[in-house]
């Protein structure tokens, strides 16, 4: 993705964390899962939960995300998504350590679509810890025009080998976007959620969808190393109401995973594992 012309770009920026503690323990309650011991891996994509550097509120726009401080500039009048993104897991980042965060923005481009004009930021992170790096993370985020949002999808052309049903509550979503400082208003405000953005609920995180639908796999696999992962937004998902995280097996090493509600599917995924 090329760096749109007469752009200067911020430079790197750097944070640490400690990978435990009571956050460790907040992000296990949201999943309802045990808090993983000093010394064991960090379950797949929670360091999402880490890294994150507080925006006062006065620097925050109507809709919850930041305007100022912020690494990625915003784009006035647009709507931000996370769109997705693509991972490479090197090696564990291990519980009761520090690690850090190295995050650039590596292209910016702007084109235009169906839904109108539409600002892609590429933002690499590498995540290190004990001197090795972890995950090497591309995340793609794009600033919209506001739109009518996407409520129906195709269903997956792909037979599921492995099924998990889901339904998000108000409580989990509220205790995600606590555990990821992310007070994007969609997720926890619903007359704003419904008056502003025009979705029918409060709406299910990209990222959260992310890690359950992978948490299924390696649930499914527990004996598989994943090496890489990307994933795609599609439509978006709503609180209370069920879907099911699925995937199959493609080929040796390959997988297809995807999030798929009545409505169609939400979310693509591929991974390769050993």
């Amino acid at each position: 993705m090329p760096v749109t012309a007469d752009v200067e770009l911020p430079p790197d920026e750097v944070l640490t964390d400690y990978i435990g503690g009571s956050l460790l323990t907040r992000i296990a309650a949201t999943f309802g899962l045990p808090v993983p011991a000093d010394g064991t891996p960090l379950p797949h994509l929670w360091h999402w939960c880490f890294f994150q550097r507080p925006v006062w509120e006065e620097d925050l726009g109507s809709d919850g995300h930041p305007v100022r401080n912020t690494h990625v500039r915003p784009v006035p009048g647009r709507s931000r998504m996370w769109a997705g993104g693509r991972l490479e897991f090197l090696n564990p980042i291990f519980v009761g350590s520090r690690a850090s965060r190295q995050s650039r923005i590596i292209g910016i481009k702007e084109t235009s679509g169906t839904t109108g004009t539409l600002t892609f930021y590429k933002v690499e992170h590498l995540i290190s810890q004990g001197g090795k790096i972890c995950i090497r993370e591309q995340q793609d985020i794009v600033y919209k025009d506001p739109t009518t949002p996407r409520l129906s999808s195709p269903l997956p052309a792909l037979t599921p080998q492995w099924s998990e049903g889901i339904t998000a509550s108000s409580i989990q979503l509220f205790r995600y976007s606590a555990a990821t400082f992310n007070s994007h208003r969609i997720h926890y405000d619903h007359p704003y959620s419904s008056n502003s953005e025009g979705y029918p609920e409060l709406v299910v995180h990209g990222p959260l969808i992310a890690t359950l639908n992978l948490a299924a796999f390696v649930k499914t696999h527990p004996t598989a190393r994943i090496e890489s992962f990307q994933f795609r937004g599609l439509k978006p998902l709503f609180c209370g109401s069920s879907f099911q995280v699925q995937g199959c097996i493609t080929g040796i090493g390959e997988a297809k995973l995807w999030a798929t509600s009545a409505e169609g599917e939400a979310q693509s995924a591929e991974i390769t594992f050993t």
